[in-house]
């Protein structure tokens, strides 16, 4: 099930850029505008930055490289932050900025959890490597009741506890296996 949740949750991180990178490329203009307005930056990163928005959050979307890729987000993410929304005494900037924050939680949990594949072969392996993971510790299990069963506790005279092998006059019903 964390798989499953691992996958939305990046797949809707990654359509969150893709949805900004294809609004600023729809309206480069006003995104250049907005740029120059808000920053001392060039107009002319609109384009450029509509375009790593789409291409960053595609590659996140489809699994690739998505340590680096989140790291990449979030650093660009924090950015714009300090860039564009840094007067957190206005109330839409500071929701803006909050906004940014809760993204960049969610990118350093693909960051922490991101090589997440999505093919079914590799969700198959981690299940054959659990169910012998637990096959292996019911043997180890049998084996150490069977040696505690062949071992039994004496107590000497003087409160000594000693373990020793059983010995078939140890047996009540003469059977070796109990």
């Amino acid at each position: 099930m964390a798989t499953i949740a691992a996958i939305i949750g990046r797949l809707c991180l990654a359509a969150l850029f893709v949805a900004a990178g294809i609004g600023k490329l729809m309206d480069p203009g006003g995104t250049a505008e907005y740029i120059t307005s808000a920053t001392t930056l060039p107009g002319s990163l609109a384009v450029p930055t509509g375009i790593f928005e789409i291409v960053a959050g595609l590659i996140l979307g489809l699994g690739i490289m998505t340590r680096l890729t989140a790291i990449v987000l979030a650093v660009f993410t924090a950015l714009t932050i300090l860039l564009f929304h840094s007067q957190v005494t206005d109330p839409t900037q500071s929701t803006q900025a909050l906004k940014n924050l809760a993204i960049i939680g969610g990118l350093l949990m693909v960051f922490a959890y991101g090589q997440v594949s999505w093919r079914m072969g590799t969700w198959r392996e981690r299940a054959k490597r659990h169910d012998a993971e637990i096959a292996a510790a019911r043997a180890e299990a049998r084996a150490e009741q069977a040696e505690a069963r062949s071992r039994v506790a004496t107590t000497h005279r003087d409160g000594v506890v000693v373990e020793r092998e059983r010995t078939m006059a140890d047996r009540t019903d003469g059977n070796p296996r109990t």
